[in-house]
């Protein structure tokens, strides 16, 4: 009988060994996808207007087919865009489809924060100092966020269905950690610029060596948190008598 228990113990701990050596080895096959952002010139009719820098340019990977491994799962958390001195903090937030952000009033006085564009669409109406609101970003998509008051308040809330993502620092270089080897949706994001190419979104294949893009051309644009209208469509209008 103690030889038996003793004989299972020994099966037990080589698979175990087995299972982790496996794990292992397919932690060390993901690979690095990396590119560099550069956006080239401004408007054509404004050519005195500074292009806009090359970082908060947001790259992410959709798979086109199951994954042979998985990285481990990151937590981050919990979400909010904080409303202080009539700014949103941070100004562009990437979540997991299915979070909720919480949108926390740090100002002496009311907000009402809305969102009318093809992400998530919500008026969270008037509420006060020292209260907070949230909503949960239930669909993949952009999300441009506004103030019905304040109308130089503006934040992007971007809701992604994977983890393969990434965001371009002030140099433009642009690195995703971690991708398991295999076929890829490639999209990229930013709120001043667009890409040059038609050829996106595009397929890609990374490789268990990682995968270096070359270059990423993008087009400086309008962005759309720019002479934007209240949530009911029309111009902002001062409000008689208001210190705000």
């Amino acid at each position: 009988m103690v030889h038996g228990t003793f004989r299972r113990l020994i099966y037990w701990m080589a698979l175990g060994c087995c299972l982790g050596v496996a794990n292992v080895a397919a932690f060390a096959q993901l690979a690095d996808v990396s590119a560099k952002v550069v956006i080239r010139g401004g408007a054509k009719d404004a050519p005195s207007k500074k292009s806009p820098g090359p970082s908060d340019v947001v790259m992410w990977l959709t798979p086109l087919q199951p994954l042979a491994s998985k990285p481990p799962v990151q937590q981050h958390g919990p979400y909010r865009l904080l409303q202080k001195d009539k700014q949103f903090t941070p100004h562009l937030q990437v979540v997991p489809t299915g979070t909720s952000v919480e949108f926390p009033n740090a100002d002496p006085f009311f907000h009402n924060v809305f969102s009318l564009f093809n992400g998530k669409r919500f008026d969270l109406g008037l509420y006060e100092s020292g209260t907070s609101r949230s909503v949960k970003f239930d669909r993949e998509g952009i999300s441009y966020i506004f103030c019905n008051i304040h109308p130089e308040m503006g934040a992007v809330v971007l809701a992604l269905s994977t983890p393969f993502y990434a965001i371009s620092g002030r140099n433009g270089e642009i690195v995703i950690h971690g991708v398991p080897p295999g076929s890829y949706r490639l999209q990229v994001w930013s709120e001043q610029a667009k890409v040059s190419s038609t050829n996106y979104p595009r397929d890609i294949q990374v490789s268990a060596s990682g995968t270096n893009l070359g270059e990423i051309d993008m087009e400086a644009v309008t962005s759309p948190l720019a002479d934007h209208k209240n949530k009911f469509g029309e111009d902002y209008k001062p409000v008689p008598g208001s210190p705000y």
